[in-house]
């Protein structure tokens, strides 16, 4: 008999462990798809550049002020809801934002003009932001600190999922019934998260309803979370990193399509290989932390992405930059980013518990602040080779290092394996 009772208990053991696993790679995948959203809304419209252009009767360079808008609006958002998020929960922001997405979705599809273009992927950007943000602060609250760099990984996997297939679907769309029908497709896309998010996602925290939404008490809470010597060292380097994709994303449909003339449906598939890349190191990554922490991987991923970036620059100035070394040396700096950003993440965020909110939102705007200003830089140019794209990129990786390694000289004790700063509790 006892051991009947033994082999049952053992069972009904097992039997919750792998509920356990289930729930979790379930929670994961839906706060994936949460985090999925931005950066669909961005890359499968970028076949559509040379349309839009045509349709609204401007340059193609000119529809990246409708990129860079977005990028603004994804740091003025988050901005907005670190604050909401910390004092009315998580899930009542993220409806409202996921609300506000879907009607910009819908009027992005019906612009006629670029103006109005740009205004909406900015409001669009608002609503998508609050999805960015509560995924990345319920990472925090839901799963041990000393997991949040897989976890994040993890997410970057769902992610990843964006750039290998909406710019496929967007350049098939786009070429087969017009441009319109990709803000049609998010729209949707925005409708199926928002019942996804009300029906499974749990209530991960509880509303500090003590925090003042006044904006000196939210000044105040931002800049407690900013003079983390933690925070401010790796948040800094990982946007300015993570800038370089930015800078990717909105200068590769000029340079792919109109420097090395690649067809809308070639941009997407290329688009999606590329991407092997950055999916492909935040799933290395997870081996890596096996061996090594998170502040050993940044500086060698880091290291990587400025080598990579300074050849494309020294080849594109000199004119030996052909399709294929573009291919293979955007593979490799993408690459670098992929190890770069789940380390850098889970390293700002973990001192904090309490202001887990804000520090997602700061974080994540300085993200989208600096590749929103890099973005900006490169729609800028007009010139029709890849110099600006990949002058900024190399940029990008080498300004990164350089304020890892002057800001981590101020870091006493980092945060890691379960440990929390007392200060921020």
């Amino acid at each position: 008999m006892r051991i009947y009772i033994f082999k049952f208990v053992k069972t009904f053991r097992s039997f919750r462990m792998d509920t356990t696993k289930s729930r979790s790679s379930f929670l994961i995948f839906i706060l994936g798809t949460l985090t999925a959203l931005g950066p669909f809304s961005i890359d499968m419209y970028l076949p559509g550049f040379p349309a839009i252009a045509k349709d609204l009767g401007v340059r193609d360079t000119e529809v990246g002020l409708s990129l860079s808008s977005y990028f603004v609006g994804i740091a003025a958002g988050q901005i907005l809801y670190g604050p909401l998020l910390d004092r009315f929960g998580r899930k009542r922001p993220l409806y409202i934002g996921l609300a506000v997405y879907i009607l910009a979705s819908i009027g992005c599809m019906l612009s006629h003009s670029l103006n109005s273009l740009v205004i909406l992927r900015f409001v669009q950007a608002v609503g998508s932001c609050a999805a960015t943000v509560a995924a990345v602060a319920m990472v925090r609250d839901i799963f041990p600190v000393k997991d949040n760099a897989r976890v994040f990984a993890l997410l970057m996997l769902v992610v990843g999922a964006s750039p290998m297939l909406a710019p496929t679907i967007g350049g098939y769309v786009s070429a087969g019934i017009g441009w319109h029908y990709i803000f049609a497709i998010l729209g949707g896309m925005g409708i199926l998260t928002l019942i996804a998010s009300i029906w499974w996602l749990p209530s991960s925290y509880r509303p500090d309803l003590t925090l003042s939404l006044k904006p000196l008490p939210i000044l105040k809470n931002f800049w407690l979370v900013l003079r983390e010597p933690q925070f401010f060292t790796y948040a800094f380097t990982g946007a300015i990193a993570f800038a370089g994709l930015f800078v990717y994303v909105s200068g590769s449909s000029h340079v792919l399509m109109q420097v090395y003339h690649l067809t809308d449906k070639q941009f997407g598939w290329i688009f999606a290989f590329l991407s092997v890349g950055l999916i492909g190191a935040n799933q290395l990554n997870n081996v890596a932390l096996r061996f090594y922490t998170s502040q050993q991987v940044v500086p060698m991923a880091l290291l990587v992405q400025s080598l990579s970036g300074l050849a494309l620059l020294v080849l594109a100035l000199n004119g030996w930059l052909s399709l294929p070394v573009l291919i293979v040396l955007l593979f490799i700096y993408l690459s670098g980013i992929g190890f770069t950003n789940p380390n850098a993440a889970a390293l700002s965020l973990a001192p904090f518990e309490r202001n887990a909110g804000s520090a997602s939102a700061m974080m994540g705007a300085l993200q989208m602040g600096c590749g929103a200003l890099a973005s900006l830089v490169v729609s800028l140019f007009h010139s029709t080779s890849a110099v600006p794209m990949t002058a900024t990129m190399c940029a990008s990786g080498i300004l990164a290092l350089v304020i890892l390694l002057i800001g981590r000289r101020q870091i006493a004790g980092p945060v890691l394996a379960g440990q929390a700063s007392g200060v921020l509790h």
